[in-house]
């Protein structure tokens, strides 16, 4: 037995009792394309959360009974430990969805624009739309867009849709909005008899200018952080250590902490975290080619 299908099992009833309070969740596994239906996702969070909590616990005791430590001093950390684990396990896998559906948006966003262009191109020549999707498709380059594209072609050739049916069904699980209204604009022009051609050209050029100006937005902030993190993350720190240094010769403590122990937090704490932060950041920010 697979562990999805003995967490459905132990506590598929419970997942059922307070589905209604993670509705969100279902929404996210369709666009975040995880392949597990919504009990059975719901019935693993239960399950790995109560994992989580009983392995702290052991832990907790082992830990205790190997140090010989006092019980009384044991109570609060038998309550508070596996807690703070069982929280953190639920939070990552409820999170896990939504962070899924983020990259797979932010992947579309980035490849839309060429997508768009390729599209147009290839409508030029006057094939059907569902050859162009499945020209597409066959794209590994433009990555979750064509995984979209296949989703399409699947819906027309296996499950016999029409191209305009297959479109609006992939349209509302795609986690791009941007990439949804241009689906929905396929299928109304396509639906009102106007001209695809033209309209995959001009959303392409539209999408590629857009992309260029966010593009050059970003550059011309890229130079200010450059500026801050010379300042805050380079300069900052060099005078913080320089003035420990000095301190540390008058006077060895600091508001009772060692001076040293200061330094030493600083340097190998402190400074590491801010330059994580900031690279986080810019990673957040960029716009991705």
């Amino acid at each position: 037995m697979s562990l999805r299908s003995l967490a459905t099992k132990l506590f598929g009833n419970l997942a059922e009792r307070y589905s209604k309070h993670f509705l969100f969740l279902k929404d996210a596994l369709l666009k975040a394309d995880l392949k597990i239906p919504f009990k059975s996702y719901l019935s693993l969070i239960f399950f790995i959360t109560f994992l989580t909590y009983l392995a702290a616990l052991g832990l907790v005791i082992a830990y205790f009974l190997f140090l010989k430590l006092p019980f009384l001093l044991l109570i609060p950390f038998l309550f508070f430990l596996p807690l703070v684990a069982a929280s953190i396990s639920l939070i990552i896998m409820i999170y896990y969805p939504l962070y899924k559906v983020a990259k797979r948006s932010k992947n579309i966003e980035a490849n839309l624009p060429f997508v768009l262009t390729h599209m147009g191109a290839i409508a030029e020549t006057g094939v059907p739309p569902q050859t162009v999707f499945k020209l597409i498709s066959e794209f590994e380059e433009y990555g979750e867009v064509a995984k979209e594209m296949k989703k399409i072609v699947r819906n027309i050739e296996t499950f016999g849709m029409n191209p305009v049916a297959a479109v609006k069904e992939v349209a509302k699980r795609t986690p791009n909005e941007n990439f949804k209204q241009i689906l929905l604009g396929f299928v109304s022009t396509t639906e009102s008899g106007g001209n695809v051609k033209m309209f995959l050209k001009t959303s392409g050029e539209q999408a590629l200018f857009d992309w260029k100006l966010k593009r050059e937005k970003f550059l011309q902030q890229l130079s200010t952080y450059a500026e801050i993190y010379v300042g805050v993350l380079i300069a900052a720190p060099l005078l913080i250590i320089s003035m420990f240094t000095i301190m540390n010769l008058i006077q060895p403590t600091l508001g009772g902490f060692d001076i040293l122990f200061l330094t030493r937090l600083t340097t190998y704490t402190v400074i590491p975290a801010l330059n994580l932060g900031f690279i986080l950041f810019i990673k957040g920010m960029e716009v991705e080619i």
